[in-house]
């Protein structure tokens, strides 16, 4: 993966998110108990041997900012190896970024410090495992001067993507961005051919089309709507299909760009053989592991009519929690989460130093970090007295609490 520098698109406002991104970019919101969402994309570029790395920030930064500092410094710079974050810097005008290429743009003399041949634009918000060396080498092959990673989408899901039609030799010869009616596969009329939003770029060709598009009055500036539609007629514009790297055919790809959709992804893990395996030592999903004690399992006193045990059942637990006589089912507990005595934790998302008080339950909830629900309290089974507390609620009847800037008591505004 010599001469071929990978771009991480990190600046998005996430906010169908919110409030888990009301301080926070999407791509630094947790996942998986001890992950963060831009950790699967930084993964799949040094596990694909992609190890020049920059990550293009704006919106609410502060946080992503600190986890690369202390999770992704590990690469060698005399070897010219690095992740590195490159923030709005209005190099070429006043505008923050204006869209996907707009970003890009704006960071023109960032990129062409590496000399890179290639160039692999990726996004920092989606939950994958991809090897993105298979799409370079088929587009170094190929000779194309664009390549684009694509998954088959429900014609549905196809109106929140772009959509492709291929010919026989995967070549691309339609794009449309969120289309109101998506194309279908042929012989497939439920399933359309979506882009997964990864692209590798000649270099040379990506510039002359970046200071093109620049110039256009009437563009907004983004790769799927602009860009890419715009040389489909007289460049080689090629699709490729995405293979998972666990299952080689599998299509595990979630855009967790909704509450739902991220519960759902995060829930997808506590399965008995869920599609994401995060435990493959072949293809390990990096991140910064604070130096806390391992996860603690106190009280199993079974003989009364209220037993106090404390006890996970297909459950992610991390480092750091202790389940002190409360019982915790199909949840993830982040770092240094506490359940207390005779509390009960069910389909749920704990964020890091959430605390659980005594007979406290919790049912079909996301907690941001740093809260602490106190004894006796209920969260997910009224939602009229969730709602009264000031808590979101999801269409689908999700309970979503964000962080408190402390240790923050929900008592207080109960």
């Amino acid at each position: 993966m010599k001469k071929v520098l990978a771009l991480v698109l990190a600046g998005g406002k996430g906010a169908r998110l919110e409030p888990l991104t009301r301080d926070r970019a999407k791509p630094a919101v947790p996942f998986g108990g001890a992950y963060r969402i831009i950790d699967f994309t930084l993964s799949n570029c040094i596990n694909s041997g992609l190890r020049q790395i920059l990550i293009l920030t704006q919106y609410k930064a502060a946080s992503l900012d600190r986890h690369i500092n202390v999770g992704w410094r590990f690469l060698c710079r005399e070897l010219d190896e690095f992740v590195d974050v490159l923030p709005p810097q209005q190099r070429i005008d006043e505008q923050w970024y204006r869209g996907t290429a707009d970003a890009v743009y704006q960071n023109i003399y960032s990129i062409e410090k590496s000399q890179p041949e290639h160039v692999v634009i990726l996004s920092g918000d989606h939950i994958y495992k991809m090897d993105y060396s298979e799409l370079v080498n088929d587009h170094i092959e190929a000779d194309a001067d664009v390549s684009i990673a694509c998954i088959p989408a429900s014609i549905e899901e196809g109106k929140q993507f772009g959509v492709m039609q291929v010919d026989r030799n995967n070549r691309v010869i339609n794009f449309q961005e969120k289309p109101e009616n998506p194309q279908p596969i042929p012989d497939s009329p439920d399933l359309c051919l979506a882009s997964m939003g990864i692209y590798v770029f000649k270099a040379n060709f990506l510039f002359e089309q970046l200071c093109q598009d620049a110039t256009l009055q009437n563009s907004e500036h983004d790769f799927g709507k602009n860009i890419i539609p715009s040389v489909i007629d007289n460049h080689l514009v090629r699709a490729f299909p995405f293979k998972d790297k666990n299952t080689g055919s599998g299509r595990y790809w979630r855009d967790v760009g909704t509450l739902d959709a991220y519960y759902e992804a995060n829930m997808d893990l506590v399965q008995v053989h869920p599609q994401l395996n995060l435990y493959d030592q072949a293809w390990p999903i990096r991140t910064y592991q604070p130096s806390t004690p391992p996860p603690k399992f106190v009280f199993a006193q079974q003989a009364d009519e209220n037993p106090r045990a404390g006890l996970a059942m297909d459950s992610i637990i991390c480092q750091g929690c202790i389940v002190s006589g409360g019982r915790v089912i199909r949840s993830i507990l982040s770092p240094n989460v506490r359940i207390n005595s005779w509390a009960h934790v069910e389909d749920s998302i704990l964020f890091e130093n959430v605390h659980i008080g005594r007979h406290a339950k919790i049912k079909n909830a996301i907690i941001d970090k740093n809260v602490s629900v106190p004894e006796n309290m209920e969260i997910g089974f009224n939602h009229e007295e969730d709602k009264s507390r000031g808590f979101h609620i999801t269409e689908s009847g999700l309970v979503v609490i964000g962080k408190a800037p402390g240790i923050g008591v929900l008592s207080e505004i109960s």
